[in-house]
């Protein structure tokens, strides 16, 4: 399979050299050069080398794996953390499911009361929702091992019953989505949305450079959270897959994803996924 890209993307260090701001007009002035708004970004340097040496994985289909970076908790405990789900902590619903506001402590990770303690989301799936118990399984184990500041931190999770549970911490901007389609209370900036572009970017050129390479396969808008900085990071692991290893240089997969975002050369082949990637991006960057 050939390389979409054909060298890993590279963002210079002089994008740091200046602050961001989130507010302010929308519209780049047509005099504006590239290299002027480019020097306008902040952006944090981070290491592309992943948090971990080598990935486990599972011997069964269904099997979590522990991490010490992930707690299990109890359900009555996010029961608490919520205030019991009630309907003034909803954050979201989707077809998945639901997501709360929740506080914990930041230490003991136990309950705490609102407006003190750290501040998590918790994912509520439906039964009957889009997102199946193997999805669920794939993102735990995925978030558990892998870290990087462009991917959004797993705290933990609860499986109990019919209840299946995520705990992660809080992104108070929300999802890119929400402000591409003006539900934000502002448009974003065009710095904004570059810093943002450059920062899921390097998200997934972490998981695609990783020593073990991880396929994400869901990269659209609403799988991109931002926090209160408008750093970008990657959530959604349920469709993640493993990279070609060894002397193998594709890996063939059933066709999914989400429509309008999937490459031509995927849907046909059911391969190409690195090309899969980067034409999300692309689709991305015109939105």
């Amino acid at each position: 399979m050939g390389n979409c890209l054909g060298s890993s993307a590279r963002v210079d260090a002089s994008l740091s050299s200046h602050n961001i701001s989130a507010s302010g007009a929308s519209k780049i002035p047509s005099r504006t050069s590239h290299s002027s708004v480019l020097s306008s970004l902040s952006i944090p340097s981070y290491s592309r080398k992943s948090s971990v040496d080598t990935l486990s994985t599972p011997r069964s289909e269904g099997e979590i794996l522990f991490s010490p970076n992930v707690k299990s908790f109890s359900f009555n405990e996010l029961k608490s953390a919520t205030r019991n789900f009630r309907p003034d902590s909803l954050l979201g619903e989707g077809g998945f499911g639901y997501v709360f506001k929740g506080w914990i402590d930041e230490h003991t990770l136990t309950a705490a009361k609102p407006g003190s303690g750290m501040v998590i989301a918790v994912k509520k799936l439906k039964p009957e929702g889009f997102q199946g118990h193997k999805e669920w399984v794939t993102e735990v184990n995925y978030l558990g091992q892998l870290r990087h500041p462009n991917l959004v931190k797993l705290i933990g999770y609860c499986i109990e019953g019919d209840d299946r549970l995520l705990v992660y911490e809080f992104m108070p901007k929300g999802s890119l989505e929400n402000h591409l389609f003006r539900r934000g209370p502002q448009p974003l900036t065009w710095l904004t949305r570059i810093k943002v572009a450059i920062g899921a970017a390097r998200g997934l050129a972490f998981l695609h450079d990783a020593k073990e390479q991880v396929i994400y396969r869901d990269f659209k808008a609403s799988n991109i959270l931002l926090d209160g900085e408008f750093n970008a990071k990657l959530s959604d692991f349920g469709l993640a897959k493993a990279g070609p290893t060894g002397d193998r240089t594709h890996v063939s997969t059933q066709v999914i994803g989400t429509q309008g975002y999937a490459a031509p050369e995927y849907v046909a082949t059911a391969s190409g996924l690195y090309c899969l990637n980067f034409y999300q991006g692309v689709v991305l960057s015109i939105k």
